[in-house]
């Protein structure tokens, strides 16, 4: 059951957005921890209440660490939105900490989808998905064959584990892509007595970690929360092999916007338009890497316009049927 510690605000009478509202929601019998943030205006409701998107970071993110100015806009631009974190990451409960389970991620998108529709004032018909990176990929999954979500937006999403990694031989030594697959092996054998194998989540080129192409142990601390770890269980790098998204991508029956960085480093962009052929979808290209579209990055404000008018658009309630 959702829990609210209040009803979540709404605007003030200068018109700036005040603060989410903190909500707790159950998933696969562990409390995750959400931030809902109420629409600005009712200009996208439709009789039944306003839409909401439902909204979670990539691979290790946190809600704390640059969700919050994706999710400003939207809810300026007439959407609710309930930004989460993943089960034994952030602010939410569960265990073991800092590890990554794809199956368990996209049951706490399922369950934050649940959440999401029972908020006051949401159309709980009118879900939308938002994912960046790894979470562009989970929207995928989570909207496929599924009438209540009305649209999805993925953000230089990872929809192929496979192709991932072949992406990465481009930008890393053989020997360190080695390092980090015998660590995680290590990570899921002792895992299973309760003591995985940790590195850190960004590291410099050299250094053992999940991400340490140039420029991201830099990029990816200047969007760092409170609650964000630079720690994660090094059996990562195996659960993502087999994480495929895309085979889900033409069972999605809503629009779809995916927005690729050409110069993406991080996740393939030809695996990505794939996805978005097969999911036949709005996609829009922007020159740059893959935490080029982030605040304070100069390709966010076309990114966040991109979204905006694309759900005004699917979404008006002139739209709807």
């Amino acid at each position: 059951m959702t829990q609210q510690t209040q009803p979540a605000p709404r605007p003030r009478a200068d018109g700036a957005h005040p603060a989410y509202r903190t909500v707790r929601f159950s998933s696969g019998g562990v409390e995750c921890d959400g931030w809902h943030f109420a629409a600005t205006d009712d200009s996208l409701a439709s009789a039944a209440g306003r839409p909401c998107v439902v909204m979670a970071h990539g691979l290790a993110g946190t809600k704390d660490s640059g969700l919050q100015p994706f999710a400003e806009a939207l809810a300026e631009a007439g959407l609710d939105v309930l930004a989460f974190d993943y089960r034994g990451f952030g602010a939410s409960d569960g265990t073991p900490r800092q590890t990554v389970s794809m199956a368990g991620q996209l049951e706490d998108y399922l369950a934050a989808m649940r959440a999401a529709a029972t908020l006051p004032g949401v159309d709980g018909g009118r879900l939308v998905l938002w994912g960046v990176s790894l979470a562009g990929g989970h929207v995928l999954s989570a909207a496929a064959d599924r009438d209540d979500v009305v649209a999805v937006v993925s953000l230089t999403p990872l929809v192929d584990g496979v192709a991932a990694g072949r992406h990465a031989l481009a930008s890393h030594k053989p020997s360190a892509m080695l390092r980090s697959t015998a660590a995680g092996v290590r990570s899921r054998i002792s895992g299973r007595r309760g003591r995985p194998v940790m590195m850190p989540v960004v590291a410099r080129p050299g250094e053992l970690g999940a991400l340490t192409l140039p420029g991201c142990y830099e990029d990816y601390l200047a969007l760092a929360g409170p609650t964000w770890r630079n720690e994660i269980d090094a059996s990562v790098g195996l659960e993502l092999g087999g994480h495929r998204p895309i085979k889900d991508a033409e069972r999605v029956r809503c629009p779809v916007l995916v927005q690729i960085a050409d110069l993406d480093r991080s996740a393939p962009p030809q695996a990505a338009a794939k996805a978005a052929f097969q999911a036949r979808a709005e996609v829009r290209h922007y020159p740059c890497d893959h935490f080029d579209v982030w605040p304070g990055k100069d390709w966010f404000g076309p990114a966040v316009a991109h979204q905006v008018a694309f759900l005004r658009r699917h979404l008006a309630p002139t739209a709807e049927l």
